[in-house]
């Protein structure tokens, strides 16, 4: 009897991510990408997934609450990222004489960012917020007046702007992240 064995050859998430990072970034001639693009390029994933594997998972410089990262990426600024230079395309690599990317790496449409993700955490007796997507900090005596703070932050941030140009849907959500300990277990 012969016995056929069908061996599966996707992707991790986390794989997923880089190679269209290195796609993107070779046929840009650029080393910087934002998390919009990434999520864009793969629309068959879920895409807070795809957002938190860029910004979190797979960023060196990001806050250390995930028990596995791949040094893939660094924040460099107002959610733009760089590739690490030991993951990046080679030169003389194929991905770089790519004339058009496969219709599941579509590059070119860039869907505006739909929320905006922070995360706050308790520090002494302050709370403090962060922008994930975008450079905001801000901090308030309570949770509530966090949540607040931020929101007020992003107003004088977009005030102004083009929310096009950001990436950033006009009517985008604000995503709040709670981060505390446990205590002593």
């Amino acid at each position: 009897m012969l016995t056929l064995q069908v061996l599966n050859f996707t992707m991790s998430i986390h794989e997923e991510v880089l190679s269209v990072a290195r796609r993107l970034c070779g046929v840009r001639q650029s080393l910087t990408f934002t998390p919009a693009e990434i999520v864009a390029a793969l629309p068959h994933l879920n895409e807070r997934s795809v957002r938190t594997h860029v910004v979190s998972r797979c960023c060196v410089n990001a806050p250390g609450d995930h028990a596995h990262r791949w040094p893939y990426f660094r924040r460099q600024r107002r959610g733009v990222y760089e590739i690490q230079p030991e993951y990046r395309v080679p030169q003389n690599s194929d991905l770089l004489q790519v004339a058009e990317p496969s219709p599941a790496y579509e590059l070119s449409a860039v869907v505006p960012r739909q929320a905006i993700h922070t995360v706050v955490f308790e520090s002494e007796d302050q709370y403090v917020g962060e922008c994930l997507e975008i450079a905001i900090v801000t901090q308030g005596a309570s949770l509530d007046e966090t949540v607040a703070n931020l929101r007020e932050a992003l107003e004088l941030y977009m005030s102004g702007e083009d929310p096009d140009v950001l990436g950033i849907a006009p009517n985008a959500r604000l995503v709040v992240t709670l981060e505390t300990s446990t205590g002593p277990l």
